[in-house]
Order: structure tokens, then C-alpha cells, then sequence
């Protein structure tokens, strides 16, 4: 699923039509009635984490529902959506299902619906998620029944300057205000470092906490797997036993890596990564590949160098997480 550096990038290009009034809709959403829409002002657009938030305002003057009626149309769209589960992904593709798993994890945690004029709705996107700003995606390969067919937008919103933005394999939900923790935020200059920290501290394997999104919004399992590298811990090595200059260090890798990976998505630049779906590690080390999580969650690939990343094993006897 798109990681924090590509939802800022995400917002990017949402930002330019930003004041401008929604003139048209499409899309094949019905997790939302996306008529709800028309007639509306983009007054704003956020990202916190893995997230983006889109305010919308009744535009002075412009034709379309009273609000009244805007309240009523999306409180009945929400009460609708109750009971159907919306599909994830477009036909052609099918994500894998650990990407499944998180997407169905993060519908337990996203905001209660709000269907008043400026409200916020709020974009969760699947694997293969994206944005397209005056223009659509197109198929870059056949899918499994052979037919080159484009993906389809869930989202199209047509603005009265003529341009238009659609969204792809996302899930969609109004909610009253952006449900965000600026401090947990890799990119954000708000980060809390310390309250990082502390969590790297837990006696948890590492790569579990890593992806708690309380402490580390926007944060993936593909940065999780090349900071682990660049920072040579194995992934199952509890964080208890760190010294703290190694939970710096790997705190560092998190940050810096994250941004520039930004900067490569600003400068139309592919990520390049050194460990996550390779087999031979850079210096040419055989590379392990299993499915960890912690118990009751979702598993998510991981991939690690046991020449690179040495195991750390308890103290006192305990037994290592390790299997």
C-alpha cells in the first residue's frame, strides 16, 4: 500500500484545486454517494500517515443541493454503505493478501462518518493506489483474462477550471475532522523523537512496533524492511535489548530514508531498494523472506540478511522470538 512519501506527493497534486468548485463527478465508488459531491468547494486537503483528508464546503452561489439536503443525501449514503463491504481492488488486479489484511484493518480504525458541509472525507488506499491529476491511469500490461482494460476510478472529480483529479483503489469514508497525530508522523516537523523512542524500547520485535502506527504514522512495510538493513538489526531482535544508540540509529535510518524516498517521488525517480523483494543482499548474502507478525494481527512480508542483520538473542534464558 502507498507509504508516507508518496501520499505527500499525493496531496501535491490535490493542492492545486484547492478553492475550486466541484463542477462534475464520476467514479464507481458505492461506498459513497459520489453526487454528494457536485457543487462543492475543495476548501482543503491534508495527509496524515497513510491517509489523505479532503474538505469540502457548500460554494456561495453555486447551483446544487441546499444544505439540508446535502446532510440528508450523505447520511443516507452512510447508512446504505452499512452491511457491504466495497471491493478493494480493480478487476484486473488482485493485491496479495497481507495487503488485504491491512486494508481490512484499517476500516476498524477509521473515523465515524459525518455528513455535514465540511466535513472531511478521508482516503485509505489499497495496493496500486494512486492519484491522477488531468488525466486517467492506463493499462501497462494485460490482465489474467488477456483484455487490456484500464483500471476504473473510483473517484473523478471534475472542477469548473476545466481540470480534474481521479482516484484509484482507495477507500473512501466522511468523517468531522482529519483523525491525525502530527507528533507520530515520519515526515512531519512535528515528529515526537523521543516518544519514538521509547517505543523502539518495547520488548516487542522490532519490525512489529515499527509498523504501529501510533508511533510511526506513514510508515510501511517497505521502509520497515531497508531501515532494518541500513541499520543492520534483524527484524525479530526485541527492542529491549538495543542499546539505545541502536534504536537511534535505526530511528535515523527511518527519518532519512522516508525523506528521501519523498524526494526521489518529487523528482519523478523510482525507488531503488536494497533489501525488500531481493534475494541477494548488496554485498551478496543470501536473503530470508517470511511472514511475521504479532499473534492475532496481520503477517506482512519481510526480508533480512542474517550475515547483516545478526540475530540478538534475551538475556537470562528467555526464549527468542526468533523461529
Amino acid at each position: 500500500m502507498p507509504e508516507g512519501p508518496l501520499l505527500r506527493k499525493f496531496h501535491l497534486l490535490t493542492s492545486p484545486f484547492v478553492g475550486q468548485v466541484v463542477a462534475k463527478v464520476g467514479g464507481s465508488s458505492r461506498k459513497i454517494n459520489v453526487n454528494d459531491l457536485n457543487a462543492l468547494r475543495l476548501q482543503d486537503s491534508q495527509v496524515h500517515g497513510k491517509n489523505l483528508y479532503l474538505a469540502f464546503v457548500a460554494a456561495e452561489g453555486a447551483l446544487g443541493p441546499t444544505v439540508e439536503e446535502t446532510v440528508l443525501q450523505k447520511e443516507a449514503a452512510c447508512g446504505a454503505a452499512q452491511g457491504r463491504q466495497e471491493q478493494v481492488c480493480p478487476p484486473q488486479t488482485c493485491p496479495q493478501e497481507e495487503e488485504l489484511q491491512e486494508l481490512q484493518h484499517s476500516s476498524s480504525e477509521a473515523p465515524d462518518a459525518a455528513g455535514s458541509p465540511g466535513s472531511w472525507l478521508r482516503f485509505h488506499f489499497g495496493l496500486f493506489g494512486s492519484i491522477r491529476a488531468n488525466e486517467f491511469s492506463r493499462a501497462n500490461k494485460a490482465n489474467k483474462r488477456g483484455d487490456w482494460k484500464d483500471p476504473a476510478p473510483r473517484l473523478v472529480l471534475h472542477f469548473e477550471s476545466g481540470g480534474f483529479l481521479a482516484f484509484y483503489n482507495c477507500r473512501m469514508q466522511w468523517c468531522s475532522s482529519p483523525r491525525a497525530d502530527p507528533a507520530s508522523d515520519i515526515l512531519s516537523v512535528e515528529f515526537h523523537r523521543g516518544r519514538a523512542l521509547n517505543a523502539l524500547g518495547a520488548p516487542d520485535p522490532i519490525c512489529y512496533t515499527l509498523l504501529d502506527q501510533r508511533y510511526f504514522s506513514g510508515l510501511g512495510n517497505i521502509i520497515k524492511n531497508e531501515i532494518l538493513y541500513l541499520a543492520k538489526i534483524h527484524p525479530l531482535t526485541q527492542g529491549s535489548l538495543l542499546a539505545l544508540s541502536d534504536r537511534e540509529r535505526l530511528l535515523d535510518c527511518a527519518v532519512q530514508f522516508s525523506s528521501d524516498w519523498l524526494s526521489s517521488k518529487l523528482r519523478g525517480k523510482g525507488l531503488h531498494p536494497q533489501i525488500y523483494r531481493k534475494e541477494q543482499c548488496p554485498l551478496g548474502h543470501a536473503v530470508m523472506k517470511g511472514s511475521l507478525g504479532p499473534s492475532g494481527g496481520f503477517k506482512r512480508l519481510t526480508w533480512w540478511c542474517p550475515q547483516c542483520q545478526p540475530e540478538v538473542l534475551p538475556r537470562d534464558g528467555e526464549l527468542s522470538p526468533v523461529t
